[in-house]
């Protein structure tokens, strides 16, 4: 990534060369949505650095998991971290899904995730055992039997975590299942969303939902109110609704 790609890209999260690898977390959950709208507009996703950040950056956009984390991944890189691609299994319905279900990061014993919609705020401490409290609620890692890691939010387990590193060609296979399976939860409708300083905003289908501390109200949307919220919310201009 080039200095004038940088610098592009921390003017999009709102944050500089000086700040810290924490606030450059914040700063990327806060600015870049988590939202899976290319795959109900029918367009295809390109996992290659380029398009990544070509995406997030240039277009100002988010993604899901391979977008956000792969895109921040080239972030840290050209800012001097050590970054590694982590896989993980993503715990629903009672079940882990398939391998490469997930990418995360970690840098030296922090755990990174920008793309798993709503997580801890902060990175998490990969050496740490005991309850790490976030804004987002209380996390904990887990050891398991075979060496890997399950990440728990709220007694809940989100997804089991390899340690191995891995490069961002090998979650392109399980990006394209994702994004054609007709049982992919990407597909069962469009999404957007991002943290708020109070709660969160987001467009799922033809509703806009809004929560405020304790507070939470929804509002369906016609075609039109649709395409205004993404903007209005996200900055994001569509040119038709997003829908299968």
């Amino acid at each position: 990534m080039d200095t004038a790609t940088v610098d592009a890209y921390l003017d999009r999260i709102g944050a500089t060369r000086a700040c810290t690898l924490v606030e450059l977390h914040e700063r990327h959950l806060a600015s870049v949505p988590f939202e899976n709208l290319d795959i109900h507009l029918g367009e295809p996703i390109a996992l290659t650095g380029d398009a990544l950040v070509d995406k997030v950056v240039h277009r100002r956009r988010g993604g899901f998991c391979y977008e956000l984390n792969g895109a921040f991944a080239a972030l840290l890189t050209a800012l001097g971290h050590p970054v590694e691609m982590l896989s993980a299994k993503v715990f629903a319905d009672g079940v882990f899904g398939p391998p490469f279900d997930h990418l995360a990061l970690r840098v030296g014993d922090l755990l990174l995730d920008v793309g798993f919609g709503r997580f801890a705020v902060r990175p998490l401490d990969l050496a740490d055992r005991a309850d790490q409290t976030d804004s987002e609620g209380v996390f904990r890692l887990v050891d398991t039997p075979e060496g890997d890691l399950d990440v728990l939010h709220g007694g809940v387990v989100q997804y089991r975590l390899e340690l191995r590193p891995r490069a961002l060609e090998e979650f392109r296979a399980t990006c394209w299942y994702q994004q054609t399976w007709p049982g992919s939860p990407f597909r069962r409708g469009a999404r957007c969303s991002l943290p708020t300083p109070g709660g969160r905003v987001t467009v799922a289908g033809d509703r806009l939902i809004v929560t405020e501390g304790d507070e939470r109200w929804e509002r369906v949307l016609d075609d039109d109110g649709i395409i205004a919220a993404h903007a209005e919310h996200f900055g994001i201009v569509l040119d038709r609704v997003p829908r299968l």
